[in-house]
């Protein structure tokens, strides 16, 4: 009889033998909101699910996109009201306390910390400096450590010793691709060490219009390796808000509609997009995107001047685009009765009456086709 094996010795050896070894899944159980419903359920499959501890989230897109908004504004006030404690990073020099205080991110030193750096060198040190005493202090009781969110805006502003050196010495020859390479290991670094660890990252970036006709959508600057690493990637467009807060349209601008399309996602499908509404008065919606969200998965349908909706149950509601776009109960209960509608739908289409074909019947109906493509083309 063969002895089974030993997986408790077995794992004691290499834990022995492994310094910062992980044994086991790591699936993140906290998760901060991004302030918008329509792009939480796009990056995750989940209306109230934004951003992973324990993962790399990046936020890439031109200059008034919307990115510091919603990083360095919407996540971290939402992390804060969870008991989350905020490192936030900025490389831009741009955070000013006036205007986190304004998106009601608490600015007091045992909420949040703010450092400013320009070197990537920099970030990598305080980074792996605070993950070696994190870890050295929690480790008799890691799932009692404190929750932890990194915010970095942003990797695009950092800079390498080259780039400094090379402007010191009256030298602007360029970094000879030693920053892409910088990025990709602080960002591969950042996913080894926080693991199954309370801590998460997320970081701005810099886009760049496509000049491939073939792959319009823009590209992320920086290169390629970090968006291998990186467990969700949002590409960011900044469009005009051209329409009062009663949604009439106006000559003049009164916000921004930052096109979102999620380029990378291990929780969902991926390349789903939505725009969402930042006016400049007011803020974001945080249901801002959900009534094209639902048009689209044909939840809501257009019924005459109004938009309509059937539950699960059968019950019918039909409103106007505006009432729908205000939020509130309306999207409420229909994000509520969602799953239920999707998992309604799955089953219509598995019941539907298929048909088997022989081999026989196949070269029937196909020579039936080449019959009549041969009379047609004589026709013509």
């Amino acid at each position: 009889m063969t002895k089974p094996f030993d997986a408790t010795k077995f794992r004691k050896s290499i834990t022995k033998s492994i310094s910062g070894l992980g044994i086991g899944f790591s699936d993140p159980t906290d998760w901060i909101s991004t302030g918008n419903y329509a792009l939480n359920y796009l990056m995750t499959s989940n209306f109230k699910k934004g951003i992973p501890l324990g993962k790399v989230t990046v936020l890439a897109g031109e200059s008034g996109a919307g990115k510091s908004y919603i990083a360095s504004g919407n996540i971290i006030k939402n992390a804060q009201d969870q008991g989350i404690f905020v490192i936030l990073i900025d490389t831009e020099n741009a955070l000013d306390e006036q205007w986190l205080q304004a998106l009601k991110v608490d600015t007091s030193e045992d909420k949040l910390m703010k450092l400013s750096m320009s070197m990537v060198d920099d970030v990598a040190k305080t980074v792996s400096e605070f993950m070696k005493g994190y870890k050295e202090q929690h480790a008799d009781n890691k799932e009692g450590a404190p929750k932890v969110l990194f915010v970095i805006d942003s990797l695009g502003m950092l800079l390498t010793p080259t780039d400094v050196n090379q402007f010191e010495a009256g030298e602007m020859k360029g970094d000879l691709g030693r920053k892409p390479k910088a990025l990709t290991a602080l960002v591969r670094n950042c996913v080894n060490m926080f693991g199954s660890w309370n801590v998460g990252l997320i970081a701005t970036n810099h886009t760049y219009a496509s000049q491939d006709m073939f792959d319009p959508d823009d590209k992320i600057s920086g290169g390629q390796g970090f968006i291998y690493a990186s467990s969700i990637v949002v590409a960011m467009k900044k469009l005009k808000l051209k329409e009062d807060e009663k949604g009439n349209k106006v000559s003049d601008v009164r916000g921004i509609r930052a096109a979102c399309k999620v380029m990378k996602t291990r929780y969902a499908k991926p390349f789903e997009g939505v725009q969402v509404k930042i006016p400049y008065e007011t803020g974001m919606n945080p249901y801002s995107g959900l009534v094209d969200l639902f048009e689209k998965k044909g939840i809501l349908s257009k019924d005459g001047n109004r938009l309509k909706y059937v539950d699960s149950k059968g019950t019918e509601v039909k409103e106007y685009r505006r009432v729908w776009e205000q939020g509130g109960e309306l999207l409420d209960k229909v994000m509520a009765d969602f799953n239920n509608l999707v998992e309604k739908e799955t089953n219509i289409e598995d019941t539907e009456e298929t048909v088997e074909w022989s081999m026989e019947d196949c070269w029937q109906n196909f020579g039936s086709f080449l019959k009549h493509t041969q009379t047609r083309n004589k026709s013509m």
